[in-house]
């Protein structure tokens, strides 16, 4: 601590703060590129991984709709189907029946 105070005596502190400062930001500097800069390049790697399976999801999700989308309109159009060969049926039906009736 002795040391500390000759040397702000003998430069001023605005000059060992400067001084102080420019260790401060080279050790972040240093630590920064060191240690957080690959582990940011690894999480790129995952997040750019998992947007494209995101993506892949996507187009399957779109995939089904589709399919799911026909599988109904052929459903109904078949249910259309037998509703008018149902109602046709009970046409003949009722128009037999009406023959035999007298």
């Amino acid at each position: 601590m002795d040391n500390l105070s000759n040397i702000i005596g003998q430069y001023g502190f605005p000059i060992v703060a400067a001084v102080g400062m420019g260790y401060f930001i080279y050790y972040v500097w240093k630590w920064v590129t060191t240690d957080v800069k690959p582990i940011l390049g690894q999480a790129t790697g995952t997040v750019i991984g998992l947007i494209d399976r995101i993506r892949m999801l996507d187009n399957d999700l779109i995939r089904l709709n589709q399919k799911l989308t026909v599988v109904l309109q052929l459903r109904e159009q078949e249910l259309q189907d037998l509703r008018a060969k149902n109602h046709k049926l009970e046409r003949q039906i009722d128009a037999k029946n009406d023959k035999e009736e007298p």
